[in-house]
């Protein structure tokens, strides 16, 4: 399995698979490719979907991986948890990971098979102090220190209800058809989308910072339901309909344009590129005992602003009010924006001769300009600040503060 960064990135990986096995004249090797809808090109500017690409649906994919013909598989983000393949024995890490989601996506090679006695991880992507922080919590014995509420879904749903994004007999009439015994029919999935296609409408015609808070509980309503519907029965069946409501009205809701303008396609050409071992060891986890995890709390719902001043303190915040997991691992990466922040003698001089009502308005600019340049550096923390507009207010005011006080206090 090939990890790789993005959707646009698994279809390269996988054209250049495919160009590589016919040079080499491999023609026992097909590569499968794994990413969720529809992929925009250069090679394909009309998209491209994963079945286009392999030549079958996408349920099939698991039972052809399972097969000595397809021994190549490259996602993204698909099938990195979740999936349970006793052969698969290499992988190959070309994006950054840590936390639970490097836990589960490199445990993918954890399943047993005769003959299975080594497993192989190449990582381009991570260093070795991330992933030892990311499975130390689950080394020995992992306990949750509380439950998770299911009343929380009703909070959420509570929240949404009231927004007039979507009406409840919209939902019925969609739940209605979704249910139909049989396979649906494509006139069928015209239906689906004609009663989902009212509420994007009303979505579009809400306020922005509305249309986030709406988001935000969606995703959130989205991924708790699926996550306790796993564990747990429930007999309220419009918590089932909204699920399956929901996730199709998610993937038609219209997304930040913060990525499309930050895209640097045919802009950038890499000319150079060293390879060089770095270091060798093992990565060795300690004997500490019992860990106990938190559970999700409040996800999707806004809280009053906390004030914090440890890094550790605003990751927890974030994490705790937005469903986020980021770990300490990720502290570098603020650690490193607030660096470079202090290292600008323009903030600097404005900092210590203008009070912070009217310094925040400079230090904006500078904060989006220094997120842009190290976004690399960690992906998933500059997504959900450019994607998520009160996460990215909660991270630019606590900025804000610290950096003013910290300027002000060399005076």
């Amino acid at each position: 399995m090939v990890v790789t960064s993005s959707r646009k990135h698994a279809l390269r990986y996988y054209l250049e698979f495919k160009e590589y096995i016919k040079e080499k004249g491999y023609s026992y090797i097909k590569p499968l490719v794994a990413f969720s809808g529809s992929v925009i090109d250069d090679f394909y500017p009309e998209g491209i979907t994963e079945a286009q690409l392999n030549g079958f649906g996408e349920k099939e994919l698991p039972e052809k991986f399972n097969t000595p013909e397809y021994s190549v598989l490259l996602v993204a983000d698909k099938y990195q948890t979740g999936f349970d393949q006793p052969l698969l024995h290499t992988m190959y890490v070309d994006k950054k990971l840590s936390g639970v989601k490097a836990v589960q996506t490199l445990s993918r090679l954890n399943r047993t098979h005769p003959g299975k006695e080594d497993t192989f991880i190449l990582d381009f992507a991570n260093d070795r102090e991330t992933i030892i922080e990311s499975f130390q919590p689950y080394y020995e014995l992992t306990t949750m220190k509380e439950t998770t509420n299911p009343n929380h879904l009703y909070d959420l749903k509570g929240k949404m209800d009231v927004g007039n994004v979507y009406y409840q007999s919209e939902v019925d009439a969609f739940a209605k058809v979704f249910y139909k015994p049989g396979n649906t029919s494509l006139r069928d999935q015209g239906k689906l989308y004609g009663y989902i296609d009212p509420a994007v409408d009303r979505f579009k015609a809400i306020a922005e910072e509305t249309q986030d808070e709406f988001k935000k509980s969606l995703t959130s309503y989205v991924r708790l339901y699926s996550f306790l519907s796993q564990i747990m029965p429930f007999q309220d069946v419009a918590l089932e309909k909204l699920y399956s409501y929901g996730r199709f009205l998610l993937s038609k809701l219209p997304k930040s344009d913060y990525t499309d303008r930050l895209k640097l396609d045919n802009e950038v050409a890499l000319e150079y590129y060293r390879l060089q071992k770095i270091a060798e060891g093992d990565l060795v986890l300690q004997v500490q005992g019992e860990h106990g995890l938190d559970p999700t709390t409040e996800a999707g719902i806004s809280r009053p602003k906390e004030e914090k001043d440890k890094l550790s303190k605003i990751i927890n915040v974030l994490n705790d009010k937005y469903g986020t997991e980021f770990t300490d691992a990720d502290r570098l990466y603020f650690e490193q924006i607030e660096q470079a922040l202090l290292e600008n003698d323009d903030l600097k001089s404005r900092a210590q001769n203008n009070p912070i009502e009217n310094f925040k308005y400079a230090f904006e600019e500078v904060f989006i300009q220094t997120l842009i340049d190290r976004m690399k550096d960690n992906e998933e923390i500059f997504d959900k600040i450019m994607e998520n507009n009160d996460f990215k207010t909660d991270v630019k005011d606590w900025l804000t503060k610290k950096i003013y006080q910290r300027f002000n206090e060399k005076i």
